[in-house]
């Protein structure tokens, strides 16, 4: 699926409030409120619904009870991700109840895959877009308006919102996400966003290192290129192949915006990462070296069954060969347990392979049917809950203990860090992550730094998540 799933499901960012900071709040006649749920991907398209609302009069607000328009952008990845959205909509009831006039509209995936269906289950629910329907916004909001119920879930084959320009919205001012492809064509039969984000498409290169250096030079210090799956990016500029950019190609062209410029991007596919890609990234010291990796499981039977289109040895190659160019590489992953028919003896497989790889981090779930995708039409959810939880158990105690091992070694290193703000402790401390996307925590001291400064810090603790050190000097 759309991989990255940054804790989408049972840690999900819950109630995360966006609100772009307005130059002029009396630019704006009306208010709206937004909440995003689910991967990096939902987050970077509210920007983009922020932007379509500012040139329609809509300034954000960050209490939904002084909002004419609240909107949740939705994840459909597990139930639990739409439930979640179902109890925040209960939320919003009785402040609807007292101020008539409000309107509530739900977006993205979960959207997509309901449909109509959601007016009639959500009463409350004025109107529902899918995430290829934005720019359909200002005429679906003048709609209800006038008293209609409004939906727009047409799925596109060329939406890439290119030209809007994104609200960052609650931003640091240093990190931005930017989209450089939208959709996806791996049919994991798992996963619903091929359903609710439809087809792959790359957007154009020449916008997407407009907005990079456009960020950079507001003062913006790092850049996560998104797609479902980064890899297979791919655009041509004209005519013949010398004009084709590829994902490595494209990577070059962003970090040779500037050296001060770091980036990242996100999310790969086992099956479509390349040397080159690995190449790139270990030419240009301002491309981080971490890779998020989906494996998904460890057996190769099950992988089929998941259409992963690779085996377990090819998944344990991609992994030995970036061990090879980039031996510093940060890398995480997703594992799913308990999928379809998935026995004990295949779950060792999972386990074993992880032994193998020592992830930095993992994002971990049990399997939980979606309507609609292959696995509910072709397969039966089989494996018993209680067998399920077992398992997850036992794959999150296991990836414990490789990530406290993992920034356990990382004690007595120096690393660039790029400043991202206060610690969340204590504004004695700065935090930011290093290359390997790992955070670390180290005094201010007398330094004369900022946000968005780089510190080379000395690392002197470690717990299996955060690197606690040290600046030296530069």
């Amino acid at each position: 699926m759309a991989e990255t799933l940054q804790k989408v499901t049972d840690e999900l960012r819950q109630g995360e409030t966006f609100a772009p900071f307005a130059e002029d709040p009396n630019l704006y006649t009306k208010k709206f409120y937004i909440e995003s749920y689910g991967c990096q991907m939902n987050f970077s398209d509210s920007e983009i619904v922020a932007a379509i609302l500012n040139e329609e009069g809509f300034g954000a607000t960050r209490n939904y009870e002084d909002a004419d328009l609240v909107l949740l952008n939705t994840c459909s990845i597990r139930e639990k991700a739409e439930q979640t959205v179902r109890n925040r909509l209960q939320a919003f009831r009785k402040v609807k109840e007292q101020k008539p006039g409000m309107l509530v509209g739900v977006l993205g995936c979960m959207a997509e895959r309901l449909k109509a269906k959601f007016l009639e289950e959500e009463k409350l629910v004025d109107i529902v877009v899918g995430p290829d329907a934005y720019r359909s916004l200002p005429g679906l909001i003048e709609e209800a308006e006038g008293g209609q119920k409004s939906v727009n879930v047409l799925l596109s084959r060329e939406e890439t919102y290119a030209n809007i320009s994104p609200v960052r919205l609650d931003s640091n001012g240093v990190t931005a996400f930017v989209s450089i492809m939208r959709g996806c064509n791996n049919m994991c039969t798992f996963c619903v966003v091929p359903f609710t984000r439809g087809r792959e498409r790359s957007r154009e290169a020449v916008s997407i290192i407009n907005e990079c250096k456009d960020l950079f030079d507001r003062g913006f210090k790092e850049v996560t290129l998104l797609g479902q799956n980064v890899d297979s990016y791919y655009f041509n500029e004209g005519e013949g192949l010398e004009n084709a950019v590829t994902f490595a190609k494209l990577l070059e062209m962003v970090a040779l915006i500037s050296p001060l410029l770091r980036v990242r991007f996100s999310t790969s596919h086992p099956k479509d990462i390349t040397d080159d890609v690995l190449h790139t990234m270990a030419k240009y010291p301002n491309i981080c070296k971490y890779i998020h990796l989906p494996v998904q499981a460890g057996n190769t039977r099950i992988l089929q069954l998941m259409n992963r289109t690779y085996t377990r040895e090819w998944y344990l190659n991609r992994v030995q060969r970036i061990r090879e160019i980039m031996p510093d590489c940060g890398l995480s992953t997703d594992i799913i347990t308990g999928f379809c028919s998935e026995t004990d003896e295949e779950h060792a497989d999972t386990l074993s392979l992880m032994e193998a790889s020592r992830f930095d981090m993992a994002y971990m779930f049990s399997y939980s049917e979606r309507p609609g995708t292959l696995a509910a039409r072709r397969y039966k959810d089989d494996v018993p809950e209680d067998v399920k939880q077992r398992r997850l158990e036992e794959i999150i105690k296991l990836q414990n203990g490789h990530s406290r091992e993992s920034y356990k070694n990382d004690i007595g290193k120096i690393f660039e860090v790029l400043i991202e703000g206060n610690s969340k402790r204590s504004d004695k401390d700065w935090c930011g992550r290093n290359s390997q996307n790992k955070m670390v925590v180290f005094p201010k001291g007398n330094a004369n730094l900022n946000k968005g400064d780089y510190a080379m810090v000395k690392i002197n603790e470690a717990t299996s998540a955060t690197l606690i050190g040290e600046m030296i000097n530069n």
